[in-house]
Parts: structure tokens; C-alpha cells; sequence
């Protein structure tokens, strides 16, 4: 017993220091100060709100999967899962508003217990300690889709995104359910079948998975960002042709009135000369 709370003082502490480290990092913004790691560099502004949108409902859909593997995958892609609770877990810690008590109440909640004692002991804990994470995590899943209609209302989007969103949700859920596959594998197969690859399973091990998956969804953003962008030039080239078209109409224009007002100043003088 005294084994135990050790072992879970120890993952407390770990994850507070981890969690420190994490709250650092948002303030100092070194990755993201980067000119390299500036979506501005790359992206329209258009599409970065879009992407920043898709950001918020993804890590709703990554609170979701943390449930479906606590529930439903137990022992399955353990060591991924652990990663995953891990990583998500330090996440929400680092970047949610702490100022009240209930806040920081949920730093504590947010305890990956499990997944720790699994990475620093070799074995999982399994109980009511670990169920904790589903109502915490449920609780996330409403937090970021608040934060989402916040971002979305602030900078008067449109909501199309959730459409499109909802499309792959229920298509992964469904996919997990009819094909037996795992949450990893069903989000894989529905990227490829998305974005025209095929309805398969790219990759034999769970790296080469995730690899698959970065690969399908960085082209898919590239290719529309290079679509976007050559549309937008086209568009801007023939519009600057009409503009230039019109300047020249309002210039021959200007000139002949500056030529009829040298006239009508001529006549005048011409009139006021015979009086």
C-alpha cells in the first residue's frame, strides 16, 4: 500500500514539473516566435483561421478518443495511448486559465495516473483512478468547442468547418465500430478515404500510421494553400488589368476637362476683352 501512494506521489510531482515546464513554454513562445514556425509565412489569413478553428474541434475529437481508449480500447496500442493521455494531458494543463481554484482543481484531475505507472513501472493502473480521466476529459471535449463558437464569433467566421468536421467524426466513429478497427486505424482509414487515397491502412506498424496520417493531412492543407493561392493571383491579375484599364478611361477623361476648362477660361477672357 505504502508501495503505491509512493509510486503515485512520484507521478504527481512528475506531471506537476512537467506541467511547470509546459506554462514556461506558452509564456515564452520560443517555437512559435520563430519566423520558421509562423503560419503567417505560409498560409493566407483566411486559411490560419480555418486551421485554428479545425485546431479547438480537433482536440475535442482527442478528448473523445482518450475516453473511447479508456472505456472501450483497454490494453490496446497501450503504449501509444499512454503517450497520447500523456501528451494531451500536459497540454490542457500548460494552456488553460488557472486564476481559480476549481481551475487549478482540474490541473490535478488532469493526472495521467495510468499511463504514467505504465511508462515509469511497466504496469497499468487500472481502477477508479483512472476512470477520473472520463468525466475530465468529457468535460474538455464541451470546453474546446466553447472556445471554438468564442473564436469563430470574434472573428465573425462562418461555421461550414463544423459540417465538414462532423463528416469525418461520424465517418471515423462508424468506421471504428463496423470495421473493428482501433481509433488510430479508423482515423487513418477515413484521412485516406477523405482526402482520395483509398479506404486502406497506410502503414504496417503504429509509427508509420501517424506518419501516414501527417503525410495525407499536410498535403491535402498544402495542396488547398497552393490552390488558394494560385486562384487568388489569377484573380488578382485580371482585376489589375481591368484597374489598369480604368485609369487610363478617368485619365483621358481628366484631360479633357482640364482642356474644356482651359476653353471656357479663354472664352471668357475673350468676352470680358470686346465689353
Amino acid at each position: 500500500m505504502s508501495s503505491t501512494l509512493l509510486q503515485l506521489f512520484i507521478e504527481i510531482i512528475l506531471f506537476l514539473i512537467l506541467t511547470l515546464i509546459g506554462v514556461f513554454i506558452v509564456k515564452k513562445k520560443p517555437i512559435t516566435g520563430n519566423k520558421y514556425f509562423n503560419l503567417k509565412e505560409y498560409l493566407p489569413e483566411e486559411e490560419i483561421h480555418t486551421l485554428r478553428q479545425v485546431a479547438y474541434l480537433s482536440l475535442m475529437a482527442a478528448c473523445f478518443v482518450n475516453v473511447m481508449y479508456t472505456l472501450i480500447y483497454v490494453n490496446t496500442d497501450t503504449i501509444y495511448f499512454a503517450l497520447l493521455d500523456i501528451t494531451l494531458s500536459l497540454y490542457i494543463a500548460a494552456t488553460i486559465d488557472k486564476s481559480t481554484t476549481l481551475r487549478k482543481l482540474f490541473v490535478l484531475l488532469l493526472v495521467p495516473y495510468g499511463a504514467l505507472h505504465y511508462l515509469l513501472f511497466g504496469s497499468p493502473l487500472v481502477g477508479l483512478i483512472d476512470l477520473i480521466h472520463v468525466p475530465v476529459f468529457l468535460y474538455f471535449m464541451k470546453y474546446y468547442y466553447d472556445k471554438f463558437d468564442e473564436y469563430t464569433e470574434s472573428h465573425s467566421l462562418g461555421i461550414a468547418i463544423i459540417l465538414l468536421y462532423t463528416v469525418i467524426f461520424v465517418s471515423f466513429i462508424i468506421t471504428s465500430i463496423v470495421e473493428a478497427k482501433t481509433p488510430l486505424d479508423a482515423i487513418v482509414m477515413v484521412s485516406n478515404a477523405f482526402t482520395s487515397n483509398g479506404y486502406v491502412v497506410l502503414g504496417n506498424t503504429d509509427v508509420g500510421k501517424i506518419n501516414a496520417l501527417v503525410l495525407v493531412w499536410m498535403g491535402f492543407i498544402i495542396s488547398a494553400t497552393g490552390t488558394a493561392t494560385l486562384t487568388a493571383a489569377i484573380v488578382m491579375r485580371h482585376f489589375k488589368g481591368k484597374l489598369k484599364d480604368y485609369d487610363d478611361k478617368f485619365e483621358d477623361l481628366s484631360n479633357k476637362f482640364d482642356e474644356v476648362n482651359d476653353n471656357l477660361e479663354k472664352l471668357e477672357k475673350l468676352i470680358k476683352d470686346n465689353e
